[in-house]
């Protein structure tokens, strides 16, 4: 994990899918910029483990955020959940 964790590039990327980066209350962030997947970890190693897996294994589209510059979950948090209802 060591090593997939150094080739994810500090800034952000044009190229990148997934940013990595905390949120204004301190939990790590990973946002996809299509609005498909994301979520909340508790540390930078998991939400980068997380965001290299599921881009497939290609750290080139991780980039992980400044630091100082809050992320959020973008398109992913704002999309309506569609919610069952029991009679």
């Amino acid at each position: 994990m060591g090593s997939m964790q150094q080739q994810v590039r500090r800034g952000f990327s044009a190229r990148a899918r997934f940013v990595v980066g905390r949120d204004n209350h301190g939990w790590w962030v990973v946002s996809d910029r299509k609005g498909l997947v994301g979520g909340l970890f508790t540390n930078e190693a998991a939400a980068i483990h997380f965001a290299v897996e599921a881009s497939d294994r290609h750290p080139e589209d991780v980039c992980r955020a400044p630091d100082g510059a809050a992320i959020d979950l973008g398109a992913f948090a704002s999309r309506p959940t569609s919610r069952r209802t029991h009679s």
